[in-house]
């Protein structure tokens, strides 16, 4: 990120009232604007939790994070460009209800209205352009996702610097920063279940996700390295159970597995495989891609794909 450029995150938060969409704007106090709420990265952090982090500042909900919803860029009175990433976040009612948003000094009121008044209420083209993005998943019925995450294990002793079986070799320093970094942008997107190749590297790799979440960490042969090799592997039996739980769940693997498991979400949604699934596979370690499917409707094929990358 260069010092030219001023890079933030938000997001369109919405709910369903009695089964019609609504979206939450905010109305800023210093700017007398009606805008979406988003923020500037702080130092540390990735682009998804300073999104989720904002817009739990600024409305006062706790959400977790959705179908990206792509970029605006425009230039502020410096004449620096801020570029600003967004994410669709369903609002739940526990969140509302747990909400401690009053007005303050930068927000003086937030607003749940519907679509149309949203795009005409707005103060900035540049936001209209994000919420219609957003009301295309809405209008193709595959707004209300969950994601599952296909992560590469971190940086990993060199094999030839093992001298024991390939499945042993642990983490390096950096490959143990990596996994601790990629805690919060995994938990931005709401990860509750976590499933892993029983190699040390994988395992090491969510250990502190899965401290974190307190949850158990599903160790699979099945998605190995080793079993892969071997002619063994079997990511459809996995990927099918986790496409018919619909939960957010993270699959951590190795880089000559991915593309199975890659292929295997597309071929279980119906998806025409492309370039998009062989750039998702194409992970450095530590990397993961976000594959949105839809809650309601997982035969829809994917509804949208993103790679990030660990910054350690």
């Amino acid at each position: 990120m260069t010092d030219s450029v001023v890079h933030a995150a938000g997001g369109v938060l919405w709910r369903l009232v009695d089964g019609r969409l609504r979206i939450l704007l905010i109305h800023r106090t210093q700017y007398r604007d009606v805008t979406l709420p988003k923020g500037k990265v702080e130092p540390g952090e990735t682009l998804v939790e300073t999104a989720v982090r904002e817009l739990e500042e600024e409305t006062g909900i706790r959400v977790e994070l959705g179908v990206p919803l792509g970029v605006s860029r425009y230039h502020l009175p410096s004449m620096r460009e801020k570029v600003v990433q967004y994410w669709a976040a369903k609002a739940t009612d526990e969140a509302i209800q747990q909400s401690s948003f009053v007005p303050n000094k930068e927000i003086a009121a937030v607003e749940w209205v519907s679509p149309k008044r949203a795009l005409s209420c707005l103060s900035y083209p540049v936001d209209v352009d994000i919420v219609r993005r957003f009301l295309r998943y809405a209008d193709d019925g595959v707004l209300d996702t969950f994601p599952l995450v296909v992560l590469r294990h971190a940086k990993a002793v060199a094999r030839g610097e093992w001298t024991k079986d390939d499945a042993s070799r642990p983490l390096t320093a950096r490959g143990e920063r990596q996994a601790r970094a990629v805690v919060g942008p995994l938990r931005a997107f709401g990860v509750r279940r976590i499933f892993s190749s029983d190699a040390v590297r994988c395992a090491a790799t969510v250990a502190p996700l899965a401290a974190a979440l307190d949850r158990k960490v599903h160790l699979m042969p099945e998605l190995s390295q080793d079993a892969w090799e071997l002619g063994q592997s079997d990511p459809r039996t996995v990927i099918g159970k986790r496409i018919r739980a619909s939960l957010p769940a993270v699959l951590c693997s190795h880089g000559p597995v991915l593309p199975d498991i890659l292929n295997e979400i597309a071929l279980a949604t119906g998806t025409l495989r492309n370039t998009h699934l062989g750039n998702a596979s194409s992970l450095e370690v530590g990397a993961f891609s976000v594959v949105h499917l839809s809650a309601t409707k997982p035969g829809a094929g994917i509804v949208a794909i993103e790679t990030h990358a660990t910054q350690v």
